[in-house]
C-alpha cells in the first residue's frame, strides 16, 4: 500500500495552465499560422530548457520563452514585430486554465497544495493571479532558486523540503510524461494527467495512477 499523501504538488504549464491558449492571439496576428506557431513555440521552449540544463548554461524560463518565440517566428517565416512579440509574451503571463482545473482545485481546498514549475517566479505569480488561484496554493515554487530545470532530482527535492514532508508522502501531478518520469524516479507518488490518452513514453517508469481529467483526482 502506498504511503498516505500529505501534499499534492502540481506542474503548471500543460497541467493547470494551457500553453496553447495563446493560439487565438497568434491566429489573429498571423492568420492560418496560429496553431503551428503555438505548437512550435511550446516545443522549443521545452527543448531549450533541457539543452541549457545539459550545457550548464542556465537562463530563466522567461528568457527561454522569449527566445523560443523568436526562433519559432523566424522558422515559420512570420514577420513578427517587437510589438507583436510583446503581445504574445504578455498573453503567456495570462494563460487560461484547462476547463476542469478550477473546480477540481476547489474540491482539494482542504489539502496542502503547491505548484512546482520550470517557470520563472514572475511568470508563475502572473498566471496564478490572473486566474484568481493565489489562495489555493500554499507554495508556488520555481526552479529559478536552484538554477536547474526539471527533471533534475534536486528540483523535486526542493518541493519536499519546502513542504517539510517525506518524498514518499507527496502526490505529484503533471500532464507531461517526462515530468512524471522525473518525479517517479525521485520517489514521489505520481499522477499522470493524460488528457489526450496517448501512450506513455518508454523511460523505464510508470505513474502511480493515470488520470483523464484533473476532476478524477479525488482524495
Amino acid at each position: 500500500m502506498n504511503t498516505p499523501i500529505r501534499a499534492f504538488v502540481f506542474d503548471a504549464y500543460g497541467t493547470l495552465f494551457d500553453p496553447y491558449s495563446v493560439r487565438m492571439l497568434a491566429e489573429t496576428l498571423f492568420p492560418s499560422h496560429g496553431a503551428a506557431l503555438s505548437q512550435l513555440w511550446r516545443a522549443k521552449q521545452l527543448e531549450y530548457s533541457w539543452l541549457r540544463a545539459l550545457m550548464h548554461r542556465y537562463e530563466d524560463f522567461w528568457s527561454i520563452t522569449r527566445n523560443a518565440l523568436t526562433f519559432s517566428c523566424r522558422s515559420l517565416e512570420l514577420p513578427c514585430t517587437e510589438k507583436q512579440l510583446h503581445s504574445l509574451l504578455d498573453a503567456y503571463l495570462r494563460l487560461d486554465t484547462f476547463p476542469e482545473v478550477k473546480a477540481a482545485l476547489q474540491r482539494l481546498a482542504d489539502r496542502r497544495l503547491a505548484i512546482l514549475s520550470n517557470g520563472s517566479p514572475n511568470m508563475l505569480h502572473s498566471v496564478v493571479d490572473s486566474n484568481n488561484l493565489r489562495d489555493i496554493f500554499e507554495h508556488v515554487l520555481s526552479v529559478d532558486v536552484l538554477k536547474l530545470y526539471k527533471p533534475h532530482p534536486a528540483v523535486y527535492q526542493h518541493a519536499a523540503d519546502q513542504l517539510k514532508v517525506p518524498k514518499e508522502s507527496v502526490g505529484f501531478v503533471s500532464a507531461n510524461f517526462w515530468d512524471i518520469a522525473g518525479a517517479a524516479s525521485f520517489g514521489f507518488q505520481t499522477f499522470w494527467l493524460n488528457r489526450a490518452q496517448v501512450p506513455p513514453d518508454e523511460l523505464g517508469v510508470r505513474p502511480t495512477i493515470t488520470l483523464q481529467s484533473l476532476a478524477d483526482l479525488i482524495p
